[in-house]
């Protein structure tokens, strides 16, 4: 089970299992914004590939999906994401980074519980969370599992959160679970509004682009490590 699987991460993930795995997918999603099926095209006539349009806070339903398709592991994408979107309107990130995760935990947990043997030993609840809870970087050095938490936005707060419950599951319950903090990620089929294929964009419809890496540095509260030249 992929949660956010018509995102841009979670369709990468989908489309190197189904290419690359013999695992049958099952991709969960509200479709808000972010979400596009389009991004899944060349793996969704598949018959290793299925989708489920389902809203990670509705328990019901999440409860259904593992009732019927009993899936082996969890990989949780599903987030609200964008760190300018958090801070114009945090309410959607708290609903779906927290309480979306709490849900799923929880139905998962259900679910695991009643799994026996093998099939409950080998079952795995992977969070897939980001370097922001860690806070700003500088101009060196690096993030380790040890970095103290430090979220300066309404996004990495809601998702630092939503790592405590992930640990909290697992060492109150003994739920298994794995947690990743991943860098920023870019490739095919980001979505638009991101910065990298934001100036692409621009430089392809010959847009003046007004990044350059002091703006970006001074936008985002990021050191930038990369020079960008207006877009004219």
């Amino acid at each position: 089970m992929v949660t956010g699987g018509a995102g841009f991460i979670g369709s990468a993930v989908i489309r190197h299992f189904i290419q690359n795995t013999d695992y049958d997918i099952l991709n969960v999603d509200k479709l808000t914004y972010a979400g596009n099926l389009e991004s899944l095209t060349s793996v969704s006539s598949n018959p290793r590939y299925r989708f489920e349009k389902v809203d990670i806070c509705d328990k019901d339903e999440v409860a259904r999906l593992f009732r019927e398709h009993q899936p082996t592991a969890v990989m949780h994408l599903a987030a609200e994401s964008h760190v300018d979107r958090s801070i114009d309107g945090p309410a959607e990130f708290i609903q779906t980074n927290i309480f979306g995760t709490y849900t799923l935990l929880e139905a998962a947990r259900a679910y695991w519980n009643e799994l026996s043997g093998e099939r409950k030993q080998a079952f795995r609840f992977h969070h897939i969370s980001t370097d922001e809870v860690f806070g700003s970087l500088g101009d060196s050095g690096y993030f380790t599992e040890e970095t103290p938490y430090q979220p300066n936005s309404p996004y990495s707060a809601s998702k630092a959160s939503s790592d405590h419950l992930v640990r909290a599951w697992h060492h109150t319950y003994g739920f298994p679970v794995v947690t990743t903090n991943c860098s920023n990620n870019y490739g095919p089929f980001h979505f638009p509004e991101k910065l990298i294929p934001l100036i692409i964009l621009n430089a392809v419809e010959v847009k003046s682009s007004p990044f350059t890496a002091r703006a970006i540095t001074s936008a985002t509260g990021y050191t930038s490590r990369i020079t960008l030249a207006p877009c004219m």
